[in-house]
């Protein structure tokens, strides 16, 4: 795990600058775009990124975050930063990509990555836009490779339920189910939510009883009804740490950089869960 995550850093360190043509006041108001932006553009062409980039539990460059400006959120903030590329998401407030648009600002909306190689085409998207379309084929090569070792390292066979706060099931065609699949997780999401997800009752889980609960915290806090859910004391008999992957969100919820991690992550899950008694 460190050798990759060092090998995109060395990549982003010593990779020569791009041409002059290329964007060199860059805004980010969307968390991946963030990442992707960390991962893939020189320092200097990053004027800020969105107030989400330092969150930890979120952002997994919220260490590197912190040595930007990270508070572009709303037009007026934008605007006042005279960037000549912005970064969104697809479902950022809309207002405020119509505001920037009118105004003559070049918004690239980015879609979220609902499988590997829909990241993999993002990363390559991006890298172009910034000018290092070198730095993105070293990032999709360490991804590449971590994919690779994590099929070698699969055969896990589980059943395995998703379980988030208020008791959200993710279904299929997302990012973790795909990551998922790599390690022969059978997602049983589909079966319990259908679709990409939904909200699914603590009886049913109990009563399809998969295998196994991905969790996003081996001792998730209960701060209200939603996330005391988890901690229900059904759940806890029936779902042991033994019987629980634990997948950090800020692994999951762009994809990118954070793919090598959570691919050595995941497989590292499975194993320990395979050698419990």
């Amino acid at each position: 795990m460190f050798s990759r995550i060092a090998l995109i850093t060395l990549v982003f360190l010593t990779t020569p600058g791009a041409a002059a043509e290329t964007p060199s006041r860059i805004v980010s108001i969307n968390l991946c775009a963030d990442q992707l932006l960390l991962a893939l553009a020189d320092r200097d062409q990053i004027v800020a990124l969105s107030p989400y980039a330092t969150d930890s539990a979120m952002s997994f460059f919220a260490n590197e975050a912190n040595n930007f400006r990270h508070d572009a959120g709303d037009a007026e903030t934008v605007i006042g930063l005279h960037p000549d590329l912005v970064f969104a998401g697809r479902f950022t407030k809309r207002a405020t990509r119509d505001l920037l648009t009118r105004l003559g600002y070049r918004v690239v909306l980015l879609d979220p990555a609902r499988s590997i190689d829909q990241s993999i085409e993002q990363i390559r998207e991006v890298a172009e836009i910034v000018g290092h379309p070198d730095r993105g084929e070293a990032l999709v090569a360490v991804i590449e490779a971590a994919r690779a070792d994590a099929a070698l390292r699969a055969g896990a066979g589980f059943s395995a339920a998703l379980y988030q706060r208020r008791g959200y099931v993710t279904g299929g065609g997302t990012l973790t189910d795909d990551l998922m699949a790599t390690l022969q997780l059978t997602n049983a999401g589909g079966t319990l939510a259908g679709g990409t997800g939904g909200f699914v009752p603590l009886e049913r889980i109990v009563a399809e009883r998969p295998d196994v609960l991905v969790v996003q915290s081996a001792a998730p806090p209960a701060d209200d009804q939603g996330s005391a859910l988890l901690a229900h004391p059904a759940l806890a008999a029936l779902y042991p740490l033994s019987r629980r992957i634990v997948l950090p969100e800020r692994l999951t919820v762009c994809g990118g950089p954070s793919l090598p991690e959570a691919f050595d992550w995941l497989a590292d899950e499975v194993l320990r869960v395979q050698l419990a008694p």
